[in-house]
């Protein structure tokens, strides 16, 4: 599937979306116009294009695997992986916004205030800065070209309670889909590395960027600062590389973090303070 068809596909699944949810809302209130189970047809059609997309993302697997592109990592210190896809792929359950071979870490500090533990009920929420991840560095990943970024949304409270995590997934994730892919990745900066690869950072903390578009910037340069906005239960980094700039019509490539490699699910792994540049 082409770029351009890509594109129109996301643009036609998210019309869908709203308007399945808009006559979900409506029809709370009076009765549609039309049978009920009609109103259901947008949603049908939106899971169609997305099984679409996905069947079309498979086959480029299958048949054109892309080659793993070795970069540094973009953190220092202690830190554990989540939803890699050392363990699984697509890592986060979808090829889209190019998330094929995508990657969350949380930090792990050797000493100082652990990461708090997920809750079955209380509290609910707790700070951003509760967790170690919240302001950690983000490091450019190879000599790059900043792309785009953006760092004005703000940084909620975490949703690792259940309560917490059915609200994410009921309410705010359905209000952030409908909102777009940038309410989706949070606050985020994409960096051209060259050669048709791409590496973006979502959930970066709000103000917190360095860089602007068209800056140009060093392997190990901080760009700026773990956060917690977008879809996210708690401060993390979700680092992906991707064959484009576009979220919406960008394919995942995978990566290979220098001295790192792809780190599973659950495990720890360490970067030195000398390998990142000031």
């Amino acid at each position: 599937m082409s770029a351009g068809r890509r594109k129109l596909a996301a643009l036609v699944q998210h019309v869908l979306w709203i308007v399945f949810f808009v006559q979900m809302v409506v029809g709370f209130f009076v009765d549609l116009p039309y049978n009920y189970w009609l109103s259901w047809l947008p949603a049908l059609g939106a899971i169609a294009l997305d099984m679409a997309a996905s069947r079309s993302a498979r086959r480029r697997i299958e048949t054109e695997s892309p080659a793993p592109v070795e970069v540094e990592p973009p953190v220092t210190g202690r830190w554990s992986a989540l939803n890699s896809p050392a363990d699984k792929v697509p890592s986060h359950g979808t090829h889209g916004f190019g998330q094929t071979y995508a990657i969350d870490i949380t930090a792990e500090p050797e000493t100082g205030p652990e990461r708090p533990a997920p809750v079955w009920f209380w509290p609910v929420a707790r700070p951003a800065r509760a967790y170690p991840a919240f302001g950690a560095p983000l490091h450019a990943v190879a000599d790059a070209t900043v792309v785009h970024a953006e760092d004005g949304q703000r940084d909620h409270l975490s949703r690792s309670s259940l309560v917490g995590v059915l609200y994410f997934w009921l309410v705010e994730g359905v209000g952030r889909t409908l909102g777009g892919t940038r309410r989706v990745v949070g606050n985020h900066v994409v960096l051209d590395l060259g050669e048709g690869t791409y590496a973006m950072y979502a959930h970066v903390q709000q103000g917190s960027l360095k860089v602007r578009a068209g800056d140009a910037v060093r392997a190990g340069q901080v760009l700026g600062h773990c956060g917690n906005s977008g879809n996210s239960t708690e401060p993390h980094v979700h680092f992906q590389l991707m064959d484009g700039p576009d979220l919406d019509t960008a394919r995942g490539i995978p990566f290979n973090w220098r001295g790192v490699g792809v780190p599973g699910n659950g495990a720890k792994f360490t970067v030195p303070e000398a390998i990142a540049a000031p």
